[in-house]
């Protein structure tokens, strides 16, 4: 059985323990990885009552499906090179009841996957709160480890993000600040080094089916949405992965890819629980849904095992 210190806190001090660009800064060749989101405990007792503020006082069904993801990830050959979670890990927002109960059962059942595939948290609305404080910041970094960071595999340049600084950063603006700065010099990085491919993980979407769509809960405000698909553009960025809309959409803006993965748990619309295959080639980065009895049972395509051939 993993530890707490083998699977969970990697990320400290922004960088990724044995992932920096000096140790897998070099393309080696076609990998996976898996992006997941919104295991969010508590989220279908509230949503099932309608009380999404205090009806989260059960999670056994979000404990099993996130067991159930643990144990299909681990079991696909090849081996994905980690596992990426972007954010609402629990329902319970800092300081709201069930919160350490919800995080203890959240890591209790993410302790059977394989300790071989690391795993990468990102941090949602529901882990910091919608306007979050530093107080919830700091609380979410003893927890989880940092809620910005970069890290390297096998040439591809990977950068989480804090989304919700940039939804509403207006409780903590030396934290928004710092954030933005620490990006500026990770996308300068990106032009200099001229890694394989640049991609993003983050919890809110940039947009869900189009840069021009109106911004709502689901999304970020346009001009934050277009100063960053601006920034991204110029680095390369070649895609942004993001959970939040508890249903599949994306769309493809200018050569990057907006994903937009469904959850583990919950459901908000007709998608089945389940989570994202992820390939990344000399030249592409394909990515497909995969529900979480289809991966269990089946495991990866041929057409997707072929690329990693």
């Amino acid at each position: 059985m993993a530890s707490d210190q083998d699977i969970f806190l990697r990320a400290k001090n922004r960088t990724y323990a044995g992932f920096t660009q000096e140790e897998q800064g070099e393309w080696k060749g076609p990998f996976c990885f898996i992006q997941a989101a919104d295991p969010q405990l508590g989220l279908m007792k509230a949503w099932s009552v309608g009380d999404c503020d205090g009806g989260g006082d059960e999670w056994s069904e979000e404990v099993r499906l996130t067991r159930q993801a643990a144990r299909a990830v681990s079991g696909l050959s090849p081996r994905p090179r980690f596992m990426v979670v972007c954010g609402d890990l629990v329902h319970a927002m800092p300081g709201a009841p069930w919160r350490d109960e919800q995080e203890r059962d959240l890591k209790a059942a993410l302790r059977e996957m394989d300790p071989a595939i690391p795993l990468v948290f990102v941090s949602g609305n529901h882990d910091l709160g919608n306007t979050p404080t530093p107080e919830a910041v700091a609380q979410y970094r003893r927890s989880w480890g940092d809620d910005y960071f970069s890290f390297w595999v096998g040439g591809v340049l990977c950068l989480v993000l804090n989304s919700q600084l940039f939804f509403d950063g207006t409780a903590c603006p030396g934290l928004r600040d710092a954030q933005d700065a620490w990006l500026a010099g990770q996308l300068e990085q990106a032009r200099r080094a001229a890694p394989r491919h640049v991609l993003v993980f983050q919890h809110i979407p940039l947009f869900l089916r189009s840069p021009a769509e109106e911004h709502d809960y689901f999304n970020l405000q346009r001009e934050v949405r277009e100063a960053l698909l601006q920034r991204f553009a110029q680095a390369g960025v070649k895609a942004v992965f993001s959970g939040h809309y508890h249903r599949n959409a994306g769309g493809v803006h200018g050569g990057l890819d907006m994903v937009v993965t469904s959850a583990i748990g919950c459901q908000l619309g007709t998608d089945p629980h389940g989570v994202r295959v992820v390939v990344v080639t000399e030249e592409q980065v394909v990515h497909r849904y995969y529900s979480l009895e289809q991966l269990s049972e089946k495991g990866l395509e041929p057409d997707l095992r072929q690329l990693l051939a």
